[in-house]
């Protein structure tokens, strides 16, 4: 347990695709810092494995569902009483999205519903509760593609991060007065099993992102939980409507040195 327990002491975090990478390593996060969590994710016999580990709540969800994600949000409140956290998080990153030239139009609209249209849905669903408790923080996963242009094409998450991270600024603009903070997360490349597998056939590809960041190394999953904590807590409470890049010093390099 972190030596600054307490940070989300009582508090309610719903974490969508909480099973793996950046949203398991969230999800343990936050229970060690006091919140009771709600693990959404697809992943039925690892969601009740996670949630067994950290006390918590698993429900399956389909997030580009909207009745299945008005039901992930109804049972947050209904089991613990607020929703004061939502990560939503889910995404994907299918090797079919590539080059335009190459997507087709039914991976390209995979990859939005996923990615994008979820997010809408979460935060269209957990608003009214936040706003009901005027407080609350919601922090949507972007990407540090939404910001700059990627060193390999994946066009339909591209955009779809933009749309993300343009979703959370006027979101936060809109309802900063209200006591609910929005912000976009933007990691940088994450060691997790979707960018593992994306790269397992294509060591060059790999290299040619990992060259791009001034560490020298890809995230680890825990390093991006620690800003979702941050952005969660109220050491936060003057942040929202914020670009939250956590990508190793990319977008700040013209030329990495090697």
């Amino acid at each position: 347990m972190s030596s600054n327990a307490g940070r989300l002491q009582d508090r309610v975090a719903v974490v969508t695709g909480g099973c793996s990478g950046i949203g398991l390593a969230t999800v343990r996060r936050f229970a060690a810092e006091g919140a009771r969590v709600v693990i959404a994710d697809l992943d039925d016999s690892r969601g009740e494995v996670v949630a067994g580990e950290v006390d918590g709540t698993y429900v399956h969800t389909d997030v580009t569902d909207k009745d299945q994600v008005d039901a992930l949000f109804a049972a947050a409140k209904q089991e613990y009483g607020s929703v004061d956290v939502a990560f939503n998080n889910a995404g994907i990153a299918p090797p079919e999205d590539d080059s335009i030239l190459t997507t087709e139009l039914q991976a390209w609209r995979h990859v939005q519903e996923v990615n994008l249209t979820s997010v809408y849905l979460c935060c269209k669903a957990v608003l009214p509760y936040m706003l009901e408790q005027k407080r609350g923080s919601i922090i949507n996963t972007a990407s540090f593609v939404a910001v700059m242009g990627a060193a390999t094409s994946q066009i339909s998450y591209s955009a779809s991060k933009g749309g993300v991270l343009s979703m959370s600024r006027e979101l936060g603009v809109q309802f900063a007065r209200q006591g609910v903070r929005i912000n976009a997360l933007c990691p940088g490349p994450v060691n997790t099993p979707m960018l593992q597998e994306l790269f397992a056939k294509d060591a060059e590809r790999a290299q040619r992102r990992l060259v791009h960041v001034p560490l020298g190394r890809f995230a680890e999953p825990a390093e991006i939980a620690n800003a979702v904590l941050f952005l969660a807590s109220d050491e936060s409470s003057f942040i929202t409507a914020a670009e939250f890049l956590v990508d190793g010093g990319i977008s700040g390099a013209y030329v990495t040195p090697v």
